[in-house]
């Protein structure tokens, strides 16, 4: 069947395609037609409001909105008739009349198109009663006197971002933009994703960066736009940085495939931490007379470095990084090191050091912070599913009937991934939120399972009990695609929801209906976070999802799947590249003597044939003695390690530090030496995100002159530990990477820097690569999915009548895992500048305590002091904690204890007393 409708445009024929506008078909056919308050990107509705599309139709009495109107077969448009010329001509100079002397936005689409009409005087007065300038935010100007009321603001923040904060009040010349009840931006819930300053065509909205503070006036001029990867969450958005003099100016959403130009506020406006005053700018050297102790109870600063460390050439600090590290390999073995990558670095970068690790250290004691976010999720995925990645992406939520979402808290974790959720939800799809938190996605969802902590075990196989129970689970699926089924079912008899109800919090009959939504949907997608993975039964919350999963045949079709939310940018392919102690790249394991043989023979080395020690096992090696080495990129364990007061005293004892970052981090602070590095828009390089999507980073300004490249650094200390590498860049390291790894088939360098993503896995040169993956079958030995029975376990420590709270730990939306870089951002910084603790209203005021009041948190390994914040969402018993601030880091209170399969830490959970502080 042909949708396609032919119809005339200017007296030439043109051709529709189904579903497309005027505006659009003309578009395609190389014609763009003026147009104000429609944007051509994904998720945003034509409205038709500005008249400056308008066209005129053969037989009509009235012009019509080409952004609106549908060709029909026959029709004959007119865009360059004098009465629709002069028509689009006088709504221009009406605009125009409007807008205040001084351009908002000298760049604007306003002007643009008025000088291409050719519109340079105004013939009309323009209105005197303008409102006045709204500063009130540290990342956004509102100059609403340069306003049109195209409204495309509005749904780019209620229909694409779906954040519902902007609107219209009053009425004719009264009428206006308005954040929440005609607050200040800065005042309103407003979450700066700034999707309506990317949108805003006048400069009424405008990064404030580009406005002058005085005059008002401003301009989206840039001297080249380079497009690249976000450097913070596991979504991947690809962004524009507009390049000024040398300096980033301002970002822009580009159209990657996970964010289709969306952004969250630290991808549009977190980006200056490059240019903090606390940028490493040389190789730093520990000073013989200053032992390593305690770090600073602030943010360390680059100019604290000169009473403990000296400066030093880059030749000195390599010789001197390298030299440390080859006398312990050559006294005490490969084993007595240790290294630590980071998320945060390219794929190249994390095969690199992994390979560093591996053949020059002689040991496969190396990890990243896979470990301390999904770990106990790749282990379930990988038991049960033979892969450890997602099966779906996360804008499959679109297709699917029900969403679960399952501890995890996406509208500040996942700003982006987030949009498509709440898009699905308010189109009709049924969200199901499981979390003993209530967090912002709480109000589009139609289940709010706000669960006791700890009890995921209890709350997921009582929903399953149900579907088998009322059989309602795939039989056909189960029979030929599964094994294990039997004895699942024989397990799942012992947890009937009236038997876990008192466990969990959540009544019976929520339990089932839950179950029969869930099992009766014909598409379901399941999506979890580290309220899941955090645990250490985090293992067995994740069998629980995969089991539901495949108890109702809800996989390998789109709308269908399995989607853990990875945490960093790149924290999927730092682990693909082998960025973890018991796998080689691709996850072949380490103690598997055919891959051991495979990667000797390719490496030209001889390897260890013994799995390496996880995050937290080093630290326990380190405080031993076992460890007397390590060389750590990127990552920062005196911050995001469980009982922090142990962990930075094992880093104390550590013989030789060798740090390469950013800035003096926290770990830093026990290094001997320190090596400078680039950021991620000063490099090159490939990340693949939560979708499985590989993607291309391209430097959009180059590194300060004392910095160096990760892959450069990492090269340099190979060589000096006898390696002889020659790699000429990035590119050469992907190239030796995809021979090492079949997820990478058919996705070369070239390829990614002219398609900028492609996903794996990836059937030809030509294919884009497989969104949806397990439609027939699963890599594992029998083809088969395997259903693994979880057993009801306690989180291993329980509140008590000293410690009667319980603490649990994540992130926030400004700030990025340890703060290094977010905390390092003016505006990010000026949103969140400090340490909170959440609680309920009714639990401060039982304390006697208030919101903005000083409270003080202590658990069995140490107490920090923080700022009250009064919360609905938690609940009564719970506090929750925000791990960004050294001053208040809250790792000094966590559990060490591991999940014995992921050997993840219990973040999630541990006891707690909170108390009030006398004013």
């Amino acid at each position: 069947m042909n949708d396609a409708i032919d119809f005339f445009l200017d007296n030439q024929p043109l051709t529709a395609q189904k579903g497309e506008t005027i505006w659009a078909a003309a578009k395609r056919h190389g014609k763009v037609i003026p147009h104000l308050c429609h944007c051509d990107r994904p998720g945003y509705r034509p409205d038709g409001n500005c008249r400056i599309c308008m066209v005129e139709i053969e037989g009509e009495r009235t012009l019509a909105p080409a952004c609106k109107r549908f060709p029909t077969p026959g029709m004959k448009v007119n865009t360059e008739s004098q009465r629709a010329r002069q028509a689009r001509e006088m709504v221009m100079e009406l605009l125009l009349a409007d807008q205040p002397d001084i351009a908002r936005d000298e760049k604007s689409s306003l002007l643009a198109w008025a000088e291409a009409m050719n519109i340079r005087t105004r013939r009309f007065s323009r209105r005197t009663d303008s409102p006045a300038p709204d500063a009130s935010h540290p990342a956004m100007a509102v100059n609403l006197d340069a306003c049109i009321h195209c409204n495309l603001c509005i749904r780019a923040c209620r229909e694409v971002q779906v954040n519902q904060v902007m609107g219209m009040a009053g009425r004719g010349k009264e009428t206006r933009v308005v954040f929440d009840l005609e607050d200040p931006m800065g005042d309103s819930t407003c979450v700066g994703c700034g999707e309506c300053v990317q949108a805003c065509p006048t400069g009424a909205l405008m990064p404030d960066t580009l406005v002058d503070g005085e005059t008002g006036q401003g301009a989206r001029l840039s001297q080249s736009t380079v497009q690249s990867v976000c450097p913070y969450c596991g979504v991947g958005c690809q962004v524009d940085f507009h390049v000024k003099e040398g300096r980033i100016a301002w970002v822009d959403g580009a159209e990657g495939p996970s964010n289709q130009h969306r952004l969250c506020v630290k991808g549009r406006f977190g980006f200056d931490y490059i240019y903090s005053g606390d940028r490493l700018m040389l190789p730093l050297i520990r000073r013989e007379d200053r032992p390593k102790s305690g770090i600073p109870t602030i943010l360390p600063h680059a100019s604290d470095w000169q009473d403990i460390f000296r400066p030093a050439s880059w030749e000195e600090a390599l010789n001197y990084a390298a030299r440390g590290l080859k006398e312990i390999r050559d006294r005490d073995g490969g084993e007595a090191l240790a290294g630590f990558g980071s998320a945060k670095c390219s794929n190249e970068e994390a095969y690199l050091f992994q390979k560093l690790v591996r053949t020059g250290f002689h040991t496969n004691n190396v990890d990243h912070c896979t470990r301390l976010c999904h770990a106990s999720s790749v282990a379930a995925l990988l038991e049960n599913l033979g892969s450890g990645a997602v099966s779906a992406p996360f804008d499959a939520a679109l297709d699917a009937e029900v969403i679960l979402v399952v501890g995890a808290n996406p509208t500040e974790n996942h700003p982006v991934a987030a949009t498509y959720f709440k898009q699905a939800a308010r189109d009709g799809a049924c969200l199901i939120l499981a979390d003993p938190r209530a967090h912002d996605l709480s109000v589009h969802a139609d289940f709010r399972l706000q669960f006791t902590p700890g009890t995921d075990v209890a709350l997921f196989n009582a929903i399953m009990h149900t579907i088998v129970a009322e059989e309602l689970h795939d039989t056909e699926f189960i029979e030929q695609r599964t094994r294990g089924f039997d004895a699942f079912k024989t397990h799942l008899a012992d947890y009937p929801p009236e038997k876990m109800a008192p466990v969990c919090g959540i009544d019976a009959e929520t339990l089932k209906q839950v179950a029969r939504t869930f099992a009766r949907a014909k598409t379901a997608i399941i999506f979890w976070g580290m309220g899941v993975s955090q645990h250490t039964h985090g293992t067995d919350n994740s069998r629980c999802l995969i089991s539901l999963s495949l108890l109702c045949g809800q996989i390998g079709r789109p709308g269908t799947g399995l989607h853990p939310l990875r945490g960093q940018n790149n924290v999927q392919g730092a682990s693909d590249a082998g960025l973890i102690p018991m796998m080689y790249p691709d996850y072949a394991p380490v103690s598997d003597s055919a891959h051991q043989k495979r990667f000797e023979k390719f490496w030209k080395t001889r390897l260890s044939p013994t799995p390496g020690l996880t995050v937290v096992e080093t630290v326990q090696a380190m405080a031993a003695g076992g460890i007397k080495g390590m060389y750590i990129l990127g990552e920062n364990p005196a911050m995001s390690d469980p009982d922090l007061t142990h962990a930075r005293a094992a880093l104390a004892k550590l013989e030789h530090l060798v740090v390469q970052d950013l800035f003096i981090t926290e770990t830093a602070w026990f290094a001997d030496v320190i090596l400078p590095a680039a950021a991620w828009p000063e490099k090159s390089g490939t990340v693949t995100n939560t979708n499985r999507q590989v993607q291309m980073g391209r430097p959009a300004v180059s590194p300060p002159d004392g910095c160096r490249q990760d892959w450069w650094c990492i090269q340099e200390i190979a060589n000096r530990l006898g390696l002889n590498w020659n790699y000429t860049g990035p590119k050469a390291v992907f190239t030796e990477m995809a021979q090492t790894m079949p997820s990478l088939d058919h996705i070369t360098w070239d390829r990614l820097n002219q398609e900028d993503s492609v996903t794996y896995p990836c059937p030809g040169p030509d294919q884009p690569g497989q969104a949806i993956v397990f439609a027939k079958t699963f890599p594992t030995p029998d083809g088969r999915a395997g259903f693994t029975p979880s057993v009801l376990t306690s989180p291993w420590e329980l509140p008590d009548e000293e410690f009667p709270f319980v603490l649990t730990t994540g992130r926030q939306l400004e700030h990025w895992h340890t703060g290094a870089m977010t905390r390092r951002s003016r505006a990010l910084d000026a949103l969140e500048p400090g340490p909170t603790a959440s609680l309920h209203p009714d639990t401060l005021k039982a304390l006697g305590s208030g919101p903005g009041e000083k409270i003080q948190v202590t658990t069995r390994r140490g107490s920090i002091f923080l700022t009250a914040r009064a919360d609905t969402a938690v609940a009564s018993n719970m506090v929750f904690i925000p791990f960004a601030y050294v001053e208040a880091a809250a790792n000094i209170l966590t559990h060490p204890a591991l999940d014995p399969h992921g050997k993840i830490p219990e973040f999630k959970y541990c006891a707690a007393q909170v108390n009030p502080l006398s004013n």
